[in-house]
């Protein structure tokens, strides 16, 4: 039941704030979901204790028979590629509930769909049958349609909408996916561990492979299926952003990683040259369009684009090193996103503005936002891959691993971490170099309590940067199970830093 709880938890959670029977204020709501989503991350640290990270299969295993005549049972299981993302879901969700303003109207609803949302994400990264995982990937749809339309900005209702039809389309695709890969492989569940759909004619995998590429792709999102993704930052509050940044999109390169590469290699190895080429594009899509921002936030959820694509490049190469990097690479996009969006949120909140033609200065020691701005630097210079920091050793370790498979994406690629530092040393200097504008002249006290969530990330970002093996330490042995297929560079050892 350990994994159990931590589905359960977040459920009673919800449940608690929603159903109470006399009405309770925002800061009463705040503390009791707060205090929740604290008890699931350490549950989730216990877990990660416990967790035997040289065992390359499932563990904690929980499968109860559910509904027969379906083939669906209740089968959830933890591995390497799953637990670091279970741990960046419960300490994200903690950030976000501290995040959120005290004085928002329906604070009962707003923390119960919040809670409700991280049920959903560790339900499908915890599944282990294509069914079950379907149900949480779709419980997560609602709720952040919610928090969306009801907690958004001017536009919401048009962002949230076009959400979840994108979203709603994605699911349509993954569904049908996995519904042929059982039916035509003749599986008598939908359970992981029977699924034989490698068996399959190359043809049929190609085409249930087109589902799973296309309904993962609307998620992670990648070019062209990204344009939901820049409407729903821009409209969504900071809190939310911080989620779907920095969590929700890691279900399509999570469901990449184990639906399509695991469960269809001979498709994936034969569709990789152009999924390569598919991530090149996205990477320097996703920067060209952020360079042309002037909306704090529009250029960081651009930037989510080409630093997903990443992840794909790593997917595509399919090397043990490589897929190694593409885990990395989730779990800092989603500690350098969650940064960047939180400090944007602390800028509009404070400035009343995102927009880069109307602030600067801020880096002022007296009248601006010094600590604010040097931690916005330091998101700037790990996202942009400087040494030290968690996305340059995530950015080197997928480079490493797909350039000997990929020679000409990868290097197409690597530009996209210049252009990164284009686009965000232009939003550095606007906005916090200078004098200040005259629209930032009195700004309101930052107090600490608003830079607490910023500095824990920023620790994080800088920790993991200096000592990459207390990441890779829990995924090796479950990457070097998943990919069959010899790797075609020599093999790393990071935590040891030597070759063998």
């Amino acid at each position: 039941m350990m994994l159990s709880t931590l589905i359960l938890l977040p459920l009673v959670g919800a449940a608690l704030i929603g159903f109470y029977p006399a009405a309770l204020s925002g800061k009463i709501a705040r503390k009791i979901a707060l205090a929740f989503a604290v008890i699931i991350f350490l549950w989730t640290v216990f877990l990660t204790i416990k967790f035997n990270p040289g065992e390359v299969g499932i563990q904690f295993a929980e499968s109860l028979p559910w509904i027969d005549a379906l083939g669906l049972n209740y089968n959830l299981g933890v591995d390497g590629l799953s637990l670091p993302l279970l741990l960046l879901n419960g300490l994200l969700t903690g950030i976000a509930i501290y995040s959120s303003d005290e004085s928002l109207q329906r604070p009962k609803f707003y923390y119960s769909l919040i809670l409700l949302l991280s049920a959903g994400v560790t339900g499908a990264f915890l599944a282990q049958d294509l069914l079950l995982f379907f149900l949480f990937y779709e419980l997560e749809l609602i709720p952040l349609y919610l928090l969306i339309a009801i907690w958004g900005g001017a536009k919401r209702g048009y962002a949230a909408t076009k959400f979840l039809i994108y979203t709603a389309i994605s699911g349509i695709l993954i569904l049908a996916s996995f519904l042929g890969m059982d039916w035509l492989s003749h599986s008598p569940s939908f359970g992981l561990e029977t699924l034989n759909a490698h068996t399959l004619p190359l043809a049929t995998q190609l085409l249930l492979l087109a589902g799973i590429l296309v309904g993962f792709g609307i998620k992670i999102p990648l070019v062209p299926f990204h344009t939901w993704l820049p409407d729903a930052h821009v409209e969504a509050s900071t809190p939310i952003s911080v989620l779907l940044a920095g969590v929700l999109l890691k279900l399509g390169t999570y469901g990449l990683l184990r639906f399509g590469m695991n469960l269809l290699p001979q498709a994936w190895e034969y569709l990789a040259p152009s999924l390569a080429t598919w991530a090149v594009i996205s990477v320097l899509f996703g920067a060209s369009c952020a360079i042309a921002q002037t909306d704090m936030k529009k250029m960081v959820a651009y930037s989510s684009i080409g630093h997903m694509g990443y992840v794909l490049l790593a997917a595509a190469a399919a090397t043990p090193l490589s897929v190694l990097g593409a885990v990395m690479q989730m779990v800092s996009h989603g500690l350098i996103s969650a940064l960047m969006f939180l400090l944007v949120g602390v800028v509009y909140q404070k400035a009343g503005s995102r927009d880069l033609e109307a602030i600067r200065g801020l880096l002022n020691p007296e009248r601006g936002m010094p600590v604010i701005g040097t931690l916005m630097i330091l998101g700037v210079m790990a996202s942009a891959g400087i040494p030290g920091m968690v996305g340059f050793i995530a950015e080197f370790i997928v480079f490493r691993g797909s350039y000997a498979v990929f020679p000409v994406q990868t290097l197409l690629s690597m530009l996209g971490t210049g252009l990164t530092a284009v686009y965000f040393l232009i939003l550095v200097n606007r906005a916090f170099f200078g004098r200040l504008s005259e629209q930032v002249m009195n700004l309101p006290r930052v107090y600490w309590s608003d830079r607490i969530p910023a500095l824990i990330l920023a620790m994080l970002i800088v920790v993991f940067g200096i000592q990459p093996s207390w990441l890779t330490h829990w995924t090796q042995a479950t990457i070097q199970g998943m990919v069959n297929t010899p790797s075609l560079v020599a093999t790393v050892s990071v935590d040891q830093g030597e070759r063998n």
